[in-house]
């Protein structure tokens, strides 16, 4: 009996000895393993990457970060590694353990150029943008890795992949968008920049006279306005004028024979030049100035504003009460008195008068002889309507001898039509035919047309 419980002792012994010595023999495994984290996810340069050790069983650690900051590390957690410049990095990861288990684990990473986009425009030889522009293109943009796509809008070409392009011409006026879109493998960058082309050349223009001039009888001048569209320079011919040309912008000129003229003007701006032509009609000088279809108010109606009683040969113009000023009284010749809308009592009055009739008094007003009934004055006068009717220069006028009567500045009635003759201060002659009475209460007129010299005899 002892000596069996003994045997199994031994055999227990010897078991649990071989057990222990199984499990000193078995190594405990290690595993490599991290990962590499963008920070901020940048992945232009500077690139910091952040690692996490992720292995198991391991107790040394052998980092190696090819082309980082750091480029080696031992610690278990390294951090954060930095890279300055782009390309593909492996990052390896030794792992070990006192067993001599060991483990290896590499995880490449890429980075890439920083960049910053810039390109300038120069505009080559035309300086003020008139079609065609040409456009050069300076690409400032620096990086390596880098493509580049460029679009041209309303250009020629209108597109190009080349870091530096060849020159574009923009031909049509109006705003046209330069666009430089640079990748660096990673993100996409773009900058527009707009180009303006000028409107294209066009050559136009037309002129003013004078009061003076507006009947277009010689002397003519007129002044020249330039309607011209992106030009710098003009050339100006002017057959039958004095001067015969000029370069200025806008000149003047002076026809003194009647005919028709060509003016010409060509418009220039160093890119392109345009030419146009206009007629000039000049008629012989009659010296008499017409003036139709003037509306001349009653005394109630010049003073209310409707109608104006005064009128000026040198203006133009009729005068109401509420538009007499100290400038223009001294322009005033011919002031018409409507007793009321029945027409029964009228006459035309001096300037210098209109006081002494129910208007006003006119500054600065002069003197004008009317003869407002010729039948009464008993002066030989009998200029008809029909008379009127057929002058077209003032011949006719020359020869009356107007004179200031009390007969003559008797007043008429509405018996149509009317010729009334006056001589203005400055000793030119001139008629009135008055062919409507409009009776409308307080703003009644009469219609009239006035033939008058342009200078005295």
């Amino acid at each position: 009996m002892k000596k069996t419980v003994f045997k199994t002792i031994i055999l227990l012994l010897l078991s649990e000895m071989t057990v222990v010595s199984c499990y000193k023999e078995k190594a405990i495994p290690v595993t490599a393993n991290f990962s590499a984290e963008y920070v901020d996810s940048n992945k232009t340069v500077p690139v910091q990457i952040n690692i996490t050790n992720l292995s198991e069983g391991a107790e040394s650690y052998e980092w190696t970060f090819e082309g980082g900051v750091p480029e080696t590390s031992t610690k278990q957690d390294p951090g954060v590694i930095t890279y300055e410049k782009p390309g593909e990095y492996p990052i390896t990861l030794t792992v070990s353990n006192q067993d001599g288990s060991k483990d290896v684990k590499t995880i490449k990473i890429q980075t890439y150029d920083a960049f910053n986009i810039d390109f300038t425009t120069q505009i080559v030889n035309n300086q003020a943008n008139y079609p065609p522009v040409e456009i050069h293109l300076i690409n400032h943009t620096e990086g390596e890795g880098l493509t580049y796509a460029w679009t041209f809008e309303g250009g020629k070409p209108n597109s190009s992949t080349d870091k530096d392009p060849a020159n574009v011409t923009f031909s049509q006026p109006g705003n046209h968008n330069i666009t430089l879109t640079v990748n660096n493998g990673v993100k996409s960058q773009s900058e527009t920049q707009t180009i303006t082309v000028a409107q294209d050349i066009t050559a136009d223009f037309s002129w003013k006279v004078t009061l003076d001039d507006d009947d277009y009888q010689v002397p003519v001048t007129l002044q020249m306005v330039n309607n011209s569209i992106s030009a710098t320079a003009y050339q100006w011919t002017f057959a039958g004028g004095s001067p015969s040309s000029s370069t200025q912008k806008e000149p003047s000129v002076t026809f003194a024979s009647a005919g028709t003229y060509p003016i010409k003007l060509k418009a220039d701006n160093g890119s392109n030049s345009q030419t146009i032509e206009k007629q000039l009609t000049v008629y012989p000088n009659t010296n008499l100035r017409i003036f139709s279809d003037v509306k001349l108010g009653i005394n109630s109606a010049h003073n209310n504003n409707s109608f104006g009683a005064f009128f000026s040969t040198t203006t133009h113009e009729v005068y109401k009460a509420n538009q007499i000023n100290s400038t223009n009284g001294k322009d005033i010749e011919l002031v018409f008195f409507g007793l009321n809308a029945n027409f029964d009592y009228n006459k035309f009055i001096s300037p210098d008068q209109a006081l002494n009739n129910g208007f006003s008094a006119i500054s600065n007003a002069q003197h004008t002889i009317f003869v407002n009934s010729q039948e009464l004055c008993n002066c030989g006068l009998n200029f008809t309507a029909a008379a009127f009717d057929s002058m077209t220069n003032d011949n006719p006028l020359k020869t009356l001898n107007i004179t200031e009567t009390p007969a003559g500045m008797q007043q008429f009635g509405n018996v149509l039509p009317r010729i009334v003759l006056f001589k203005t201060q400055d000793g030119r002659k001139g008629a009135v035919k008055i062919k409507q009475m409009v009776s409308n209460g307080t703003s009644s007129y009469i219609v009239c047309d006035i033939k008058v010299q342009k200078s005295s005899d």
